[in-house]
């Protein structure tokens, strides 16, 4: 499913209880102390135990500085769309640019037409809605000439002065479920807002992403110029949020708390991990399109080349690949080994169903195997450079200088913090892949392939094992840094060892995981 690669922002949504106003202020402050990027309010005018949305945003706007602000979301049926376009420049000018415009079409018709409004059909609303963004839009555009004129079936304007013009351009971001709303999404907004609670499930999000991407094509716009956006009913783990950015398009998450705890830990801890793990993922598949427009020797077999100078003689037999997706071959294991030490008996390994051999794969078919083995070639590169990196710290090799640029194009060299910063960096993104693994892709497998089911758990307890090898890297590296310098080496070989150790182990894990699933997730689809 598609990354648009949007940044990520993280949200909170606060409920604007009348009776805890200055709670709900405060809130608001501490998602900016805390770095949050967004703050959002509910809007429902018709419930008196509410404060006015947009009052709130007015007193909030003059409470923070850089947070941003949204309703989540403004119903349209109460907010004539004139004035809105005008209450939302005046608040995005006020604010110094940090408001974004949340609509939806109405939903609560019999709250809604308590307070005057007429009511709607679901397909009306939706007609209004399209009609209202055209003249918000038209109301923001100050160049154009005279005044604004709609005559529409729900809105009209009769020569209106266009302005204020925002102080940015202004997000229009719809919370729309079904396929009209979806399709005027993909025409005319910046971005989709749902709700995870209200969608049948995570599935629900690959759906109407595909509506608006259609839409978007048709009305000569890219599919990347709509950011979605997803309101959270619960805290989720960041694996599960980096899949919701990776694999539909999410890149704005809003989680709806009230306890200054919740707020602090998703902006100090979740938030964080998910900007690890899909700024990894990104990485990953960046290095790997690249190796793959110039495909040359693998960064595994240049590591290997390196690794057969320091090893000794024994090597492991590789068994042979059960198949893979014509033109996708998985990396072989070298079978050159390190250390002396196993950590896992390899003969025990057990292998996946052998594949229909008159099976073919489309492009999109082989493209999910590739993503696996070209991921695993930024992992294989990865490891090369830190066996480098350590080589270069033993040997004293390069000046301040020249250590510098290479920090600077992240090869990360010559002193101990700097080492210390590229292993703790590297350890991390193993972790995540693996975790991310563990999480996401295995259990779909498992559930489309139960016969998968012996070589999943496997290379789970392969991962457990590797993670095990971090640790103890992680160890002998807080020791060599803390030695002072001009102390024996010892600290250094200790360090050599693990990661010699790591080297044997994760090398010979990543050719029997592609060997195993490259065709599975062809097969399959994931």
């Amino acid at each position: 499913m598609p990354d648009y690669g949007h940044d990520l922002l993280f949200s909170v949504n606060i409920v604007p209880s009348a009776e805890h106003a200055d709670t709900v202020v405060a809130l608001a402050q501490l998602a900016e102390r805390a770095g949050l990027d967004l703050v959002t309010f509910q809007d429902h005018p018709y419930q008196p135990a509410l404060l006015d949305t947009w009052t709130l945003l007015g007193y909030v706007a003059a409470a923070t500085q850089t947070i941003r602000l949204a309703g989540n979301v403004h119903p349209l049926p109460l907010r004539p769309p004139a004035m809105l376009a005008q209450a939302a420049a005046s608040l995005d000018i006020l604010s110094g640019g940090r408001f974004e415009l949340a609509l939806g079409s109405g939903g609560y018709w019999d709250a809604i037409a308590s307070m005057g409004a007429p009511r709607l059909t679901p397909g009306q609303a939706v007609d209004a809605l399209e009609e209202g963004i055209q003249i918000i839009r038209a109301a923001w555009d100050t160049g154009a000439p005279g005044g604004i004129r709609f005559d529409g079936v729900h809105h009209r304007v009769d020569g209106a002065p266009r302005g204020p013009r925002p102080a940015h351009d202004i997000g229009i971001w719809l919370g729309a479920y079904k396929p009209r709303m979806l399709r005027l999404t993909g025409r005319l907004a910046d971005g989709w807002l749902p709700s995870l609670p209200y969608l049948r499930s995570a599935a629900a999000l690959a759906e109407g992403n595909a509506v608006i991407d259609e839409a978007a094509a048709e009305a000569g716009r890219s599919p990347g110029d709509i950011r979605r956006l997803l309101n959270l009913g619960e805290e989720l783990p960041p694996v599960r949020l980096a899949e919701l950015a990776l694999e539909h398009g999410v890149s704005v998450f809003t989680f709806m708390a009230g306890d200054p705890a919740q707020i602090q830990r998703f902006a100090a801890e979740t938030a964080p991990a998910v900007r690890e793990l899909v700024a990894a993922e990104r990485r990953a598949s960046r290095a790997g399109t690249e190796a793959a427009e110039h495909r040359a020797p693998r960064a595994g077999t240049e590591a290997a080349e390196h690794r057969a100078t320091q090893a000794g003689t024994e090597t492991v037999q590789e068994p042979a690949s059960p198949g893979a997706p014509s033109g996708l071959t998985p990396t072989p294991d070298d079978g050159v080994r390190l250390s002396d030490v196993r950590v896992w008996d390899e003969s025990t390994r057990p292998t996946a169903p052998r594949p229909d051999p008159g099976r073919r794969y489309t492009p999109r078919e082989q493209a999910n195997g590739r993503h696996l083995i070209d991921v695993h070639d930024h992992l294989r590169a990865e490891l090369a450079q830190l066996r480098d990196l350590i080589g270069q710290v033993a040997a004293g090799a390069l000046g301040a200088e020249a250590a510098r640029s290479h920090i600077n194009a992240m090869t990360m060299r010559q002193n101990n913090w700097t080492l210390g910063a590229y292993c703790e960096s590297y350890c991390r993104l193993v972790t995540m892949h693996h975790s991310g693994e563990d999480a996401m892709i295995f259990p779909r497998l498992r559930r489309a392939e139960p016969a998968l089911t012996p070589v999943l758990d496997r290379l789970k307890e392969e991962h457990q094992a590797i993670h095990k090898i971090l640790e103890r890297i992680d160890r002998a590296l807080v020791a060599f840094v803390a030695d002072p310098p001009g102390r024996p080496t010892g600290r250094l070989d200790d360090l050599r060892a693990a990661v010699d150790l790591l080297t044997d182990s994760l090398l010979s894990h990543l050719s029997y995981e592609e060997r195993e699933l490259v065709e599975p997730l062809a097969r399959h689809g994931l």
